[in-house]
């Protein structure tokens, strides 16, 4: 163990957390202000202590111990793209980024990370947030890094790219590195799921995974105000079927002998993933409990921050501190 505290906000199913505990960070505090996702955190780890609130309502006066601790982490909701951001619900998740490092002020971490959309770190949307954030970390003696970093690079069976903000006090930052990959082969859709395809004795399993050969296109988890249980949206589907998926909806259950895979047919033909199945993806251990209803728990899966990344990013952050 580093000996290092944390205090994780937006907390979800616990990606990040769980990654940042693999890299030797202690909780002192994890906050989420959704009911489903504090119980899947309290089912894994029962000693954590686990708020649900909102990070717009969050006084850290009220629960002193997240003062003083090492890191601050926030997987924060995902602001929209450009064709969603007229949404009401998209000026809440921009606040949220902006309430994180206002929490820095009150928390005092000695290091910030933020994880996002990859068009926080570069796009000229989101110049206002950065500059905002330039001007507020550097008055409280921070240097800071933007990077991207995709998931499929640190084993995890996705195309995922995510915006990343480090920010570390000055005696420290000089000896922060991003998190270089952790593989030198992407592992694909097939390779992650043809033990648990196989599972029912489905005989088509192998022949499904010798065609999967890609990482899979980036799970969406959608919101509570639409959608259901599906794999994203339009283009993300199609991405899909290319590897014979029928993304328009999860199924309960995994194939059974009786099930034959033939693409060819459209969507019938296709076979369909399941919500632990998409855990897999997101590479949360077998053991990691996602509690709710099937739509909420995809949506846990789907809004997580995948572990692998998290703990990259903390034994980044662990050995800058401790130099």
């Amino acid at each position: 163990m580093s000996g290092l505290t944390f205090v994780d906000v937006c907390s979800g199913a616990g990606g990040l957390a769980l990654g940042l505990e693999r890299a030797g960070f202690e909780p002192r505090l994890l906050l989420d202000e959704d009911a489903d996702s504090c119980r899947t955190l309290k089912a894994n780890r029962p000693q954590w202590t686990v708020l649900q609130a909102d990070l717009l309502d969050f006084d850290p006066g009220e629960h002193p111990k997240s003062y003083d601790v090492d890191l601050l982490s926030a997987g924060l909701p995902r602001v929209k793209s450009n064709a969603t951001a007229a949404r009401a619900e998209t000026g809440d998740e921009e606040r949220l980024l902006r309430a994180a490092v206002y929490l820095a002020h009150a928390v005092g971490p000695r290091a910030l990370l933020i994880e996002n959309v990859p068009a926080l770190a570069d796009s000229d949307r989101f110049r206002d947030f950065r500059d905002f954030a330039h001007a507020e970390l550097q008055h409280l003696g921070y240097e800071f890094s933007w990077f991207i970093l995709n998931a499929a690079d640190f084993g995890v069976p996705q195309e995922r790219k995510q915006g990343v903000l480090v920010a570390i006090k000055k005696q420290w930052f000089p000896s922060f590195r991003s998190p270089a990959p952790t593989v030198t082969k992407h592992v694909s859709v097939g390779e992650a799921l043809v033990d648990s395809m196989r599972s029912r004795g489905w005989k088509d399993a192998d022949r499904w995974a010798a065609q999967a050969v890609t990482v899979a296109p980036t799970l969406v988890g959608g919101s509570k105000n639409r959608g259901g249980a599906d794999l994203g949206p339009s283009g993300t589907k199609r991405k899909w079927a290319k590897v014979g998926v029928n993304a328009h909806s999860l199924s309960n259950e995994i194939p059974g002998p009786e099930f034959v895979w033939a693409p060819d047919r459209g969507r019938e033909g296709m076979v369909q993933l399941t919500v632990d199945q998409t855990a897999v993806l997101q590479s949360f251990p077998e053991d990691w409990e996602i509690t709710g209803r099937k739509t909420a728990r995809y949506r846990q899966i789907g809004h997580a921050s995948p572990p692998p990344v998290g703990e990259a990013l903390g034994r980044a952050i662990v050995r800058a501190l401790h130099s």
